[in-house]
């Protein structure tokens, strides 16, 4: 294979961040020379609504004829890069989970896909499928749907539906839950202590309902499980990304990395050698989120892997081919859509006053 097509194959297999809120130099000879299948912004990038606009359309511009993805983490809550007004902040999604109401998921879902494809933000690595099982885990917490796993299912699922009306795809999250442990993994490698019967009960039933929903694209989490695979965490491993999510769920959607530069993983091993395993493992889309170095050394270890025959071609041809079906289920952005939802903060307000009432349910 010639270099220049190893280059960009590697390429397509990433999703990167970018340092700064607009295009410079070194960032547009970047993508054009590694041109990642994806671009992820966060609150580095993101100045006001208009900028942003216009960042997304020059990061599609930079496309050899495939426009890069760009996405954004946006869940409401702890977990809004964007700014307010014109957008609206939603409160955590445990709130959804309180009213039990699949309507109002979906409708929040919705209001979030407006706002973003307004701007023409085309994936949101939302909904959070992590059953807030253990009550002292903190990285999850509030972010998730419910404690109980048909709870979480029901209510992500209606939020994913919204996304998909408002034209938005959703990527479904940590994969095989990340709901039950205690350390956070963007600072240590966290275990998931539970049997396979628990885990089977629990964590993994939202991620089987949205696999059967044909929801586009799932997220690993950098968790080890001990009962599925006592020695690799989450996302480099075959026996979780593989067997069990393709083989036995049947999930034939796009399964991204989370960022391997978080320090579950970067911590253990270099992000050249976490890509290369994470492909192996059976990710289709790999995260690397802060640093275009780390970028740079991560595609360049796939590439050479790719070159050396130390990554099995059919698979990466498999990849590619769920990337490009999860682009085709894209639609335009409006055109010059507005930037104001006046309804959808009266929906926020909503949203928000059923703290208060559940609080006065348990108390009476």
């Amino acid at each position: 294979m010639a270099t220049s097509l190893l280059r960009r194959t590697a390429g397509q297999l990433f999703m990167v961040g970018l340092p700064r809120p607009a295009l410079d130099r070194e960032t547009r000879e970047f993508l054009a020379e590694r041109c990642p299948g994806g671009v992820i912004l966060f609150k580095r990038n993101i100045r006001s609504a208009e900028q942003l606009r216009r960042l997304v359309a020059d990061i599609h511009a930079t496309g050899a004829g495939v426009p890069p993805l760009v996405a954004l983490d946006h869940e409401g809550g702890r977990v809004d890069r964007l700014p307010h007004p014109p957008f609206t902040h939603f409160p955590p999604m445990a709130l959804v989970g309180e009213s039990g109401d699949t309507r109002l998921a979906e409708a929040v879902g919705r209001a979030m896909g407006r706002e973003l494809r307004a701007v023409g933000i085309d994936l949101d690595f939302a909904p959070v499928l992590d059953v807030w099982s253990n009550p002292r885990n903190r990285v999850i917490g509030d972010r998730a749907f419910g404690t109980t796993p048909r709870a979480v299912a029901r209510l992500a699922l209606a939020f994913a539906r919204g996304l998909a009306r408002a034209g938005v795809l959703a990527c479904g999250k940590h994969f095989p839950g990340h709901g039950a442990t205690v350390g956070d993994s963007h600072f240590v490698l966290p275990r998931v202590r539970r049997s396979r019967r628990a885990l089977a009960a629990t964590e993994l039933v939202p991620f089987a309902r949205a696999a059967a929903a044909d929801i586009p694209a799932l997220m690993t989490a950098h968790v080890v499980v001990p009962a599925l695979d006592a020695r690799r965490p989450a996302t480099v491993s075959p026996k979780i990304c593989r067997d069990l999510l393709r083989r036995r769920l049947r999930f034939r959607g796009v399964l991204f990395s989370d960022d391997l530069e978080m320090q579950a993983m970067a911590g253990r091993r270099r992000v050249g050698r976490a890509a290369v395993e994470a492909l192996r493992a059976g990710c289709d889309m790999l995260l690397v989120c802060q640093s275009l170095a780390a970028a740079r050394e991560a595609m360049a270890a796939v590439e050479d892997a790719l070159g050396r025959g130390r990554l099995e071609a059919g698979a990466i041809a498999t990849s590619l081919m769920r990337i490009q079906g999860l682009r085709r289920r894209l639609t335009a952005p409006p055109a010059r859509a507005s930037l104001g939802w006046p309804a959808h903060r009266q929906l926020a307000r909503r949203l928000a006053a059923i703290a208060p009432q559940a609080s006065a349910r348990a108390a009476g």
